[in-house]
């Protein structure tokens, strides 16, 4: 899924997103096949000013941000996501995890 995104970005001329949007690609599909129920789906869109990504499972409880001691293995994902992006939530159902990015400075 990440090597989509990548591929999508340099198609769209966003290269400048690459990085960071493939990073949070990757912690949000890890923690739907981690802790949510069903298929995951990956859903990548641009709009005029953002590009937004968004990841899908069968599971009401929605995504959250954990506190992590400095021994654990993991729980750092959305902290992550919420470093990287311009913003992310949950869907009020609780399926969906989105997250944002504005198109750099000077893009047409």
């Amino acid at each position: 899924m990440r090597r989509i995104t990548s591929a999508h970005l340099r198609y769209w001329d966003l290269d400048a997103l690459a990085d960071s949007a493939t990073v949070v690609v990757s912690e949000l599909v890890t923690n739907a096949i981690q802790h949510g129920q069903g298929p995951v789906g990956l859903r990548v869109t641009r709009s005029t000013h953002e590009l937004r990504i968004e990841v899908t499972d069968r599971t009401p409880a929605p995504a959250r941000m954990r506190c992590a001691d400095a021994a654990d293995e993991s729980g750092r994902g959305l902290l992550l996501v919420d470093a990287l992006s311009d913003d992310w939530g949950v869907s009020p159902d609780g399926t969906t995890t989105w997250a944002t990015f504005a198109f750099p400075i000077g893009r047409p």
